[in-house]
């Protein structure tokens, strides 16, 4: 043995570690995976829950204490009773359900209509090549740039908001689902033709089912660009919704209403994520299936 040989196992030996010896034995350091356990439930629960009460319970003293000035910060007590007169006296459930529609339908159009757009450049590759350079132009441009055009041109409708939600998922759903066009095998491709598949059928039996599964990966994200899409449709102009609350509220100085529409708004991405988070695992179990 020489003398670099020995001088790695006192550095092992010191460190604890368990070494092979012998002319014919393994230099092999015998280690053990570490256990990383989920904690229950209730304990994650219980924990988040924490952390929420003792944010809480520290804002109200530091606006009690003056350590914050409430003009700009408000405080808990008066976010709970503005909240209690925007649902008994306010508009809350009118402003909800027009965001929600505004983000549901933007949603669906830009998710559908990008899926298509994207799936449909597997049927020419000149026509792939001519439409990407627009279609990662449109990317790159800063779409809520658009929205005072759209409104202008949707109106100050629910249209308008839907066209700014659909545009800001329409770009995320084409890119997604032509990585999926690209990534289909070529040689089950070239096995279809071979037993005398159409180009429809290959189409249909082939590429469409190897793209769903980049389309389903897409959903969490398009939520939530769905909705960003539809609160600044809200916020350039609007009679209704989350986005307009927050802006008058900003504009007359009524910070805890802001905090209520911001809560509210809040909630409700988190409903709409957890929904879609639900659809995408079922979607995905068929798949798998």
């Amino acid at each position: 043995m020489n003398a670099k040989s020995s001088s790695f196992q006192s550095a092992f030996a010191f460190a604890g570690i368990k070494t092979a010896s012998g002319p014919t034995a393994p230099r092999r350091i015998a280690r053990r995976l570490p256990v990383r356990r989920i904690w229950p439930t209730w304990v994650l629960l219980s924990v988040q829950f924490g952390i929420l009460v003792t944010f809480v319970a520290l804002w109200e003293i530091a606006a009690m204490t003056g350590f914050i000035d409430t003009f700009f910060w408000s405080k808990p007590s008066a976010i709970a009773s503005t909240m209690v007169i925007f649902f008994t006296e306010g508009n809350a459930i009118t402003d909800i359900v027009y965001t929600f529609r505004a983000t549901i339908l933007g949603f669906i159009l830009g998710t559908t209509l990008g899926a298509v757009l994207g799936m449909s450049f597997w049927w020419s590759r000149n026509y792939a090549l001519i439409m990407q350079p627009y279609v990662i132009c449109l990317e790159s441009i800063p779409k809520l740039a658009l929205a005072p055009l759209i409104i202008l041109v949707f109106g100050m409708g629910l249209s308008s908001k839907v066209a700014i939600a659909t545009a800001l998922t329409l770009v995320v759903s084409t890119l997604t689902a032509y990585s999926g066009v690209q990534a289909v095998d070529r040689d089950q491709e070239k096995l279809f033709y071979s037993l005398g598949a159409s180009r429809w059928q290959v189409f249909t039996k082939l590429v469409a089912p190897s793209c769903i599964p980049w389309i389903i990966s897409i959903l969490r994200v398009n939520i939530g660009l769905a909705l960003t899409g539809s609160i600044v449709g809200e916020f350039v102009a609007s009679q209704y919704g989350l986005g307009r609350t927050i802006l008058y509220a900003g504009q007359t100085y009524e910070i805890a209403l802001v905090w209520v529409a911001v809560i509210v708004l809040s909630a409700l991405s988190m409903i709409m994520y957890v929904a879609v988070s639900w659809l995408e695992r079922h979607l995905q179990k068929g798949i798998v299936r």
